[in-house]
């Protein structure tokens, strides 16, 4: 396990102003990096890969540099969708519905609260789910 010093400061603030608003979620510390849960099931992982750890995933990015991702889940369509769009999604390498994306300096943050709020609403019970009326960081 790692600290989460990994991950820049900055983005790991914006990560938990997200998800710090999603009912019952918390942060720990995760093998690499950090990730968020709901219960004992994760629905968001931010880590940095670079080309000398963690190769496949570099790769995957797209880069030899040192690049931070967050990985989510999402629906198999969705998932789909984005993948063929390329940069700055890419499929993780675990799980049909797990999908990563690259946080470099175009992130749309809108659309990361939007992605990281239905990935806890698929893995939340459904209760605190739909206590959420729309998008994290929305009105």
């Amino acid at each position: 396990m790692t600290a989460p010093g990994d991950v820049p400061p900055e983005l790991l603030d914006r990560l938990r102003a997200i998800c710090r608003e999603l009912p019952e979620s918390y942060e720990e510390p995760a093998w690499v990096g950090v990730r968020w849960r709901i219960r004992k099931r994760t629905f968001a992982h931010v880590f940095t890969v670079d080309a000398g750890h963690r190769m496949a995933r570099a790769r995957a990015a797209g880069t030899d540099e040192p690049t931070c991702v967050v990985t989510f889940r999402a629906p198999l369509d969705e998932v789909h969708a984005l993948v063929a769009g390329g940069h700055p999604f890419f499929k993780a390498d675990w799980g049909a519905d797990v999908l990563s994306l690259v946080l470099d300096e175009g992130v749309d943050w809108a659309e990361v609260g939007e992605l990281l709020t239905e990935s806890y609403c698929l893995l939340a019970p459904k209760k605190l789910a739909a206590q959420l009326t729309g998008p994290v960081g929305r009105p």
